[in-house]
């Protein structure tokens, strides 16, 4: 339990840090920890029957991080950024020349690893220029809301929960906690527009219950596919926490969602 906490308390410090370290370091800092994740991926799906290229997997997420990190910062067009799609067409046409006895399988774990556990933390990158010009305050609102919503359904599952969510996947997750992650989350968002501006209350209120939503969801997904590998964690990056995958979850689904959200508003 102390392992986990120190572990937690350093962990928010580094993430805080980053946010306000400028767009620099908040962009490097993300697009390594999508590929810090990805590579979680390829290692807990690794099996006889399915070897993911991770190589080339790796490789084109990097190239993809660059170049969208590069747009982010005003240093190249959007459209330079499909320069990362010949990298994927090497995964099919590696796949040949590799004796694999699914080579589609592989091919699909390599996609699926950059789609699932990469491309998320670009988005998540998306948002600290969603308004033109870095704001730090927007990502980091995200982060704080993510946080307050796996708070408030922790403390409102263990003192009220009765009706479970999906005890298939998460047998410890229930109504009432989700219920009351989603709340917590909108009274820290009420509060958000005061001290950091940037959005409009209600902007803040819909992030919060996307995120509450979303967040819960891509928790129970991250769940699903380790229940469906027979792992406990992603990885061990993070002693008492698991790995990134584990930590970072319920950014997977919620922050593309969150991102086009604001993107049809701006």
């Amino acid at each position: 339990m102390l392992t986990r906490a120190i572990t937690g308390f350093f962990f928010i410090i580094v993430l805080v840090g980053s946010v306000f370290l400028g767009p620099i370091v908040f962009t490097a800092f993300f697009s390594i920890v999508g590929i810090g994740a990805l590579y979680e991926f390829y290692s807990i799906v690794k099996s006889d029957e399915v070897k993911p290229n991770a190589v080339l997997g790796l490789l084109a997420a990097a190239v993809l991080a660059t170049l969208s990190g590069l747009h982010c910062l005003g240093l190249i067009p959007f459209v330079k950024v499909w320069a990362f799609v010949p990298f994927i067409a090497l995964l099919f046409i590696a796949a040949l020349y590799q004796k694999s006895r699914l080579p589609f399988h592989d091919i699909g774990f390599s996609l699926l690893g950059i789609t699932y556990a990469c491309v998320p933390f670009l988005f998540f990158v998306g948002l600290g220029f969603i308004k033109g010009s870095y704001n730090p305050y927007i990502p980091l609102g995200f982060l704080i809301m993510l946080w307050a919503n796996d708070t408030g359904a922790y403390l409102s599952g263990r003192s009220f929960g009765k009706h479970k969510l999906f005890e298939r996947i998460s047998p410890n997750k229930t109504w009432e906690g989700f219920i009351g992650g989603i709340l917590l989350a909108v009274v820290i968002a009420l509060n958000l527009e005061h001290y950091f501006g940037a959005l409009s209350k209600w902007e803040w209120v819909t992030m919060a219950v996307i995120i509450g939503v979303f967040g819960t969801l891509g928790d129970l997904v991250e769940s699903m596919l380790k229940r469906s590998l027979g792992v406990k964690d992603s990885g061990n990056i993070l002693p008492g926490h698991g790995g990134l995958l584990d930590r970072f979850d319920g950014l997977l689904m919620a922050a593309p969602l969150v991102f086009f959200f604001l993107l049809m508003l701006s």
